[in-house]
């Protein structure tokens, strides 16, 4: 566990931190997972997840729920139109502890962020928001031109001063070339293994998505228990519903009294009160 103060200059502790990163890269593999509720954070952590990536919008959740795991926040490509914009909300999520942020925006707008030593982790390959420029949703690297520019957009992209980068759906050999090629910390999604980092999300590896990407693989099964849990919830209403209808709640045991004496004052005085007065 290593100690760092946060951006906004609180005292922490963190399991894995961008020099650990950079030391591990090409000697040993971390894996990421997305984090966007307190029951995640909290499961990554006892997990011992190395890194995790959260909404923007949740970041004060999942690091409230989970102090020590290094936490990128992701700063939705839409909601914040303006260089100012990202970097305002930049630094709000790193105010509350975040690490890092991830986007797909430019180069030029991550080099603006990394002036300020905002650690920046880019998106190449598959970038769905921006998937209507590739002809859809499809792999990435699969001709030798495609496989050259992208390690082109890797280097620029290192040129802009991103820490990392997220690699989705890049054809496996041609990660595997690519990322002993440059300093990005290569966090791969759906492009094999020959990234620095393995990642998923957390729906997918849990097995609560009903079409996971092919690129996923469930190691649960939630979403047989949430089915389950839904329907004992369903059972609990409809037998609260009917016991309730039917005079069997609530029952004397989870019914408050108050002592006979008091109770026959009480009365005593509700007939005082009902008793007409003359006209």
């Amino acid at each position: 566990m290593k100690h760092i103060y946060t951006a906004a200059g609180q005292p922490a502790s963190r399991t894995v931190t961008i020099a650990d990163m950079r030391s591990a890269k090409g000697q040993r593999k971390l894996v990421q997972v997305t984090a966007n509720t307190a029951d995640e954070a909290m499961a990554v952590q006892e997990a011992g997840i190395d890194m995790m990536i959260c909404d923007a919008a949740n970041a004060h959740i999942v690091r409230a729920a989970n102090p020590t795991t290094f936490c990128t926040a992701a700063v939705k490509l839409t909601e914040h139109a303006t260089t100012d914009d990202i970097m305002r909300e930049a630094y709000r999520v790193m105010h509350l502890g975040v690490d890092a942020i991830i986007t797909p925006r430019s180069f030029k707008t991550v080099e603006i962020l990394a002036r300020e030593d905002i650690p920046v982790m880019g998106h190449l390959g598959l970038v769905p928001r921006k998937s209507i420029w590739l002809g859809g949703l499809r792999a990435v690297g699969k001709t030798a031109t495609e496989a050259q520019r992208l390690f082109r957009d890797f280097k620029s992209l290192e040129d802009a001063g991103a820490f990392a980068v997220e690699s989705e759906v890049i054809a496996g050999p041609v990660m595997a070339e690519i990322a002993p090629r440059t300093s990005l910390i290569c966090v791969s999604l759906g492009s094999g293994s020959g990234g620095d980092v393995t990642f998923l999300f957390m729906n997918d590896l849990c097995g609560e998505t009903a079409n996971p990407p092919r690129h996923a693989r469930a190691f649960g099964n939630l979403a047989a228990l949430h089915e389950a849990l839904y329907k004992a919830r369903v059972q609990a209403l409809n037998d609260f519903r009917v016991a309730a209808l039917e005079g069997e709640f609530p029952t004397v045991a989870q019914t408050p009294t108050l002592d006979d004496n008091e109770l026959a004052i009480f009365r005593k005085a509700l007939q005082s009160e009902q008793t007409p007065t003359a006209g």
